[in-house]
């Protein structure tokens, strides 16, 4: 069974996709990539003034995540082991959201060509959420520039989400539903997540845990 050297996870704001790849990082000995989200200058605008700041936002977000994405050529993907909390190809889900159609005709030029140069991680492991769940948990964390973000847009948001991951191809796949597990407090459903990855190795899975099975 080939070793998932280039693990990433992924999900909606609020899924816990940073903290499980805390905790794999710890597990596994590996190398932690978070993306670095703070950092834009527009995006606390942007969720006051969506139409507004949407192109800017977007921008800034692409050309942060090809760097950091760009970064993991430093590592032999072959030998190290590299967790990160998102893929280059989650830009385009907001894009398509938060553009209008020239907007966005413009941006898929860019990232056509930046999406080139980025490697691909050998499993995905996609965290679903219930809106409910995602808003309360985004509530709980408290991020100033979170306090105005609509649970319509989480909505939305959640849509295109389950839409791409339901059409993803790109790599092996493990979806799994976060409402029904805690890997932060339970260690057994920590560790059993942790072997899934591990020993899933093509197509799409969607991973039942422990405490939700018949």
């Amino acid at each position: 069974m080939p070793k998932k050297n280039y693990v990433a996870i992924e999900g909606v704001i609020g899924a816990g996709k940073t903290t499980l790849a805390m905790l794999l990082a710890e597990e596994w000995g590996a190398h932690l990539k978070l993306e670095v989200v703070e950092e834009n200058p527009f995006l606390a605008q942007f969720y006051q003034d969506m139409r507004g700041y949407a192109f800017q936002t977007q921008l800034f977000f692409l050309l942060s995540r090809h760097r950091q994405q760009s970064e993991l050529k430093q590592f032999d993907l072959f030998m190290e082991r590299v967790v990160c909390d998102y893929v280059f190809a989650k830009d385009r889900i907001f894009a398509n959201i938060t553009l209008d159609d020239n907007e966005l005709a413009l941006y898929k030029r860019l990232a056509d060509l930046l999406e080139r140069e980025v490697p691909k991680p050998d499993i995905v492991v996609y965290l679903q959420a219930s809106v409910d769940s995602l808003m309360e948990r985004i509530r709980k964390r408290g991020r100033d520039f979170e306090r105005d973000m609509s649970t319509e847009y989480i909505r939305t948001l959640n849509e295109a989400y389950n839409y791409f991951f339901f059409h993803y191809e790109e790599t092996p796949l493990i979806v799994v539903n976060t409402d029904d597990i805690n890997f932060v407090e339970s260690t057994a459903d920590f560790e059993e997540l942790a072997r899934e990855i591990e020993e899933h190795d093509t197509g799409t899975a969607y991973y039942v845990p422990i405490g939700t099975r018949s």
